[in-house]
């Protein structure tokens, strides 16, 4: 389990983390997304000793991470996968690994298979690596003490489709197994699909968490997308109501949530093939709840800065 409390770190005037509290569960994929910037990393470095806090505390297992004898076989961590000798082999690095922690050596090589690299690749040095192999790298190397909490920061940067379908499968069946992931993204469509549960941190701050289910059930979806077996009796009937429907693909695109669409389907008798949200979903919630620390405006934003902020 990580625990983490009231945690706040400031450099300078600068707030980086602002009060953040959050629970991270065994058997439990935990998603910490934010927008770059957002106070993910910092939180990370803090976890795991790297960056003092200024005010709150973290733990795991109970235990501040200075405080785990021989910490690499209880907590797996990944926050830069170039961050080891430029000089040094793929096996070499978990070798190095392995003897500091106490393990086999043929850990090393059940490592190596778990993150497909083959034996030509591991002897080749790490500055040699494409980002997707020290991707791998990093993530064997956070696995080599069988830890039963994993700290990940961005570990899809870099690799290809079939890698990122390759980590998900990995970190489900470690999740599965008991283990504590938290794993940090910007990219919301590939944490969903793996995640339990989501941490939003904008500026600083938790600005939501929960489940998917738990986060789409307070958004408020305003306009859908809708099929019927007669598009043009339903949009007749939507604009009776004063409801604009306007042809989108094979259907209709409404201004109107989905429960209004489907109640005046239901009063004139009118078969739906597919009604859903048009709002984005859990992305558009993630952008909404995080618009003021996106660097990028999003359409239908104002161009230009607020009064007395730089653009």
């Amino acid at each position: 389990m990580i625990k983490v409390e009231g945690l706040t770190r400031k450099y300078g005037a600068f707030t980086a983390v602002d009060d953040v509290s959050f629970v991270c569960q065994p058997g439990r994929v935990t998603g910490f997304l934010g927008p770059n910037g957002a106070g993910k990393t910092t939180t990370m470095r803090v976890m795991v000793g790297l960056t003092p806090p200024t005010q709150g505390r973290v733990t795991i297992g109970g235990h501040l991470y200075k405080d785990i004898p021989n910490p690499g076989r209880h907590v797996g961590v990944l926050l830069d996968a170039s961050a080891q000798h430029a000089g040094r082999t793929g096996r070499e690095i978990l070798t190095i690994g392995a003897q500091t922690m106490g393990l086999p050596l043929s850990r090393v090589d059940e490592m190596l298979d778990l993150v497909s690299l083959d034996r030509t690749e591991a002897t080749r040095r790490l500055r040699n690596y494409s980002l997707g192999m020290k991707q791998r790298l990093g993530i064997a190397h956070a696995l080599l003490g069988d830890p039963s909490v994993l700290i990940l920061d961005e570990p899809a940067n870099g690799l290809d489709p079939a890698g990122i379908r390759w980590m998900r499968g990995l970190l489900k069946s470690y999740a599965d197994r008991g283990g504590t992931v938290l794993l940090s993204s910007h990219l919301l469509n590939e944490v969903e699909q793996i995640a339990d549960e989501m941490i939003l941190i904008g500026r600083g701050r938790i600005v939501a968490e929960g489940t998917k289910d738990q986060l789409l059930a307070g958004a408020e979806h305003k306009t859908s997308l809708v099929t019927a077996l007669d598009n043009e009796l339903l949009s007749k009937a939507l604009q009776e109501k004063g409801i604009t429907a306007t042809p989108a693909g094979s259907g209709l695109r409404v201004d109107a949530p989905p429960v209004e669409v489907g109640r005046t389907s239901v009063e004139h008798g009118i078969v739906l093939t597919d009604l859903r949200a048009a709002d984005g979903g859990l992305e558009e919630l993630f952008l909404t709840l995080t618009e003021d620390s996106q660097r990028d405006e999003l359409p239908g934003q104002p161009t230009t800065a607020p009064e007395g902020t730089a653009a």
